[in-house]
């Protein structure tokens, strides 16, 4: 296995490409969202707990969306329908999400554009059983992983030159961020169009009468597949908490920052180190995972996660353990998440795949939803952010002692 696209095929390629478009709108979100945000809320206001508020709001909306979404784009023709539309209205809404000044018209906006980023994720993850052979789901995916890093910088260094360096030309810091919404916009549709143009949905379900009755009762029917299948169903659950942290601990990273008081640039140069260092580290988490098993490696992880909560609760405190901590999430946020969904992959009916992701949907972004909400209301109650980051500890124990228990074969 090589470093570069061409150890890919030309549909595992395009598929990858994927991830380098909508990776930028993610580090954007992780960065200069939050900042600009800050920068236009009320005064006094706290910017960890509002933040924390919107995403769990947007995460909820999507957890009761994409299992019903998800059936309907398993039927023949309709996952990349279902894939364009929402890569449209939501690189259009994140390209005018700078036009209001006001901090909750902002958000709704922020809000409605992170859901349709996660919907389009969801089909994407299960366009992997049609854009690749199942001995590869590792390999692919992690790829993905990788290149969304490398490839997520070039339009964020764009971004932060301007933003940094705007006013030798007249622009303004936050004009500058607003600039920075239509370059991710425009980023993130360029690199949509290979998985469009690309990859086939060669797995699907055939239509029926009754459509939405049919789609509803199916639901139905995969959640008692789920529960009966102990493996599948542990894994879910190991994922549910496990994922939370990770997902917690790049939503609010740099919300956490700045109420430390933490300089705004040089929390985004630790989190742009992140994507450097996460690129190698994707990638050889894929290789490791052929070598000693995909299970093994995310128990690693998850571990090497709970360390990481621990050290940002108990010692960071200044830009330099920043740093520290932007470069250990950095060696496993990619493998983690790279190996989460092709193991998944490997657990499901591939016919059912759009249907079976919109669940594990569920498991991630209702997962999320726990886990901001617990930071914000462990700050709001103690009055400290490090003792909401603390909560986000037991979330990864939890999902070690799942994953750890989880039976190594189907049952028969």
């Amino acid at each position: 296995m090589g470093l570069g696209l061409r150890s890919l095929s030309k549909r595992e390629r395009s598929w990858v490409l994927y991830d380098v478009g909508n990776s930028a709108y993610v580090m954007l979100a992780a960065t200069l969202i939050p900042i600009y945000f800050s920068a236009i809320a009320e005064p006094g206001s706290s910017a960890v707990v509002a933040w924390g508020y919107a995403t769990t709001v947007a995460s909820l909306a999507l957890a009761l969306l994409m299992p019903f979404l998800g059936s309907l784009a398993d039927l023949k023709g309709n996952k990349k329908k279902f894939l364009a539309g929402t890569i449209g209205t939501g690189a259009v809404s994140l390209a005018v999400m700078g036009v209001p000044g006001n901090a909750m018209v902002f958000l709704a906006i922020y809000v409605f554009s992170s859901v349709m980023l996660n919907a389009s994720l969801v089909f994407y993850d299960a366009f992997l059983v049609d854009a690749t052979e199942q001995d590869r789901y590792d390999e692919v995916s992690s790829q993905g992983y990788a290149w969304g890093y490398i490839g997520s910088c070039i339009p964020f260094i764009v971004c932060l030159v301007i933003v940094l360096f705007g006013s030798s030309f007249g622009i303004g810091q936050l004009d500058g961020i607003r600039i920075s919404f239509v370059i991710t916009a425009v980023w993130w549709l360029v690199f949509s169009v290979p998985v469009l143009r690309d990859v086939h949905q060669t797995h699907f379900k055939a239509r029926e009468a009754h459509l939405f009755r049919h789609t509803l009762k199916g639901l139905a029917g995969t959640c008692k597949k789920i529960a009966r299948d102990k493996r599948l169903l542990m894994y879910m659950l190991a994922f549910f908490f496990y994922i939370d942290g990770v997902h917690t601990i790049i939503t609010m990273s740099t919300s956490y920052g700045t109420d430390l008081g933490i300089d705004s640039t040089q929390l985004v140069l630790a989190l742009l180190v992140t994507q450097f260092v996460a690129f190698p580290s994707a990638i050889a988490y894929g290789r490791l995972a052929g070598r000693f098993g995909t299970k093994r490696m995310l128990l690693i992880a998850v571990f090497a996660y709970f360390c990481i909560t621990l050290f940002a609760a108990f010692f960071l405190r200044s830009a330099a353990e920043f740093w520290v901590l932007a470069v250990c999430v950095g060696l496993f946020q990619g493998g983690i998440q790279a190996l989460s969904r092709s193991e998944f992959g490997k657990l499901i009916p591939k016919e059912n795949a759009n249907e079976y992701y919109g669940f594990f949907d569920i498991f991630g972004k209702y997962a999320t939803i726990m886990g901001t909400l617990l930071v914000s209301v462990f700050t709001q109650l103690t009055g400290s952010s490090s003792y909401g980051v603390l909560s986000v500890a037991v979330l990864f124990i939890i999902g070690f002692v799942l994953l750890w228990k989880m039976p190594e074969e189907a049952a028969r």
